[in-house]
């Protein structure tokens, strides 16, 4: 794991369990009601469809609130994450909603080797994951590696877009972080999280990369997969333009002004094609 991983791995360590406890992540109402899905997996239901059976993989799980959904959704599941401490919080909910899901602690480039290759029908990213990593071609080849032929990706992710507007400004869209991917990572450093808590981060430091939607696609024909479906949405999961949003009643954020303007998340899907 290189140094920006470790320091990365560190901070979800220490959010694993403010994330689990706030009101965002709904671990509550996951227990309480046998039918609820995060809303990230609701939104996708029509492009997601019928997943009954399926062994499955969620790579960069967290504390799988999607994982567990995606169970419920009838998939045989299984979670990956860097983590040790997210999947402590995973476990735990997966237990309290007497659910068997199987969760293996990894760096998601090595998936393939703590994970069976080439026995998946559905490769699961959620939203937020691609830019903890700095290489996009590392990960279509690690979800190249876990497919079945003829198995499927599916990714929802913010748009690069996005990425690559700076939040700080309130009145205007302007572009000044990297669109495309570049070896150097982008530094942050912040002692909050993204929910709602009193709790003050001590490891502030993390390392992001951003990967422009044409490098996804490239990178995953390279590895032999064929995209299927390509969806560009107007709303995200959550306030990532703080002062020119509103969150709608499906629980999504879009612009106040002109939602044309910028694409805010994607949703792709791939196939791997038979040797």
């Amino acid at each position: 794991m290189s140094d920006s991983q470790e320091l990365n791995r560190r901070s979800w360590d220490e959010r694993a369990s403010l994330h689990a406890a706030s009101a965002d992540y709904e671990v509550d109402r996951f227990i309480a009601d046998p039918q609820h899905l995060s809303e990230v997996v609701r939104f996708d239901l029509p492009r997601l469809g019928d997943i009954s059976g399926l062994r499955a993989v969620h790579l960069q799980c967290h504390i799988g609130t999607d994982t567990l959904s995606l169970a419920r959704l009838g998939a045989r599941m299984s979670g990956l994450d860097f983590s040790s401490q997210s999947l402590a919080q995973a476990r735990v909910l997966a237990q309290r909603c007497d659910t068997s899901i199987d969760y293996v602690e990894s760096d998601v480039y090595a998936a393939d080797q703590v994970l069976t290759p080439g026995s998946f029908d559905l490769v699961y990213t959620g939203i937020g994951a691609l830019i903890w990593l700095p290489s996009i071609d590392r990960w279509a080849r690690t979800v190249a590696a876990l497919l079945k032929p003829g198995g499927r990706l599916f990714l929802r992710e913010g748009h690069p877009m996005l990425l690559a507007v700076n939040e700080d400004h309130q009145d205007r869209l302007l572009i000044e972080y990297p669109y495309f991917e570049r070896e150097a990572p982008t530094v942050w450093d912040s002692d909050q999280t993204y929910v709602e808590t009193d709790t003050a981060l001590s490891h502030t430091v993390t390392h992001e990369w951003n990967h422009g939607l044409g490098e996804v696609v490239s990178a995953l024909l390279r590895h032999g997969l064929q995209i299927s479906a390509l969806v560009e949405h107007d709303s995200i999961p959550w306030e990532a333009l703080p002062g020119q949003m509103s969150k709608n009643a499906q629980g999504e954020w879009s612009l106040d002004k002109d939602r044309w303007r910028l694409p805010l998340s994607y949703t792709l899907q791939a196939i791997k094609q038979a040797m």
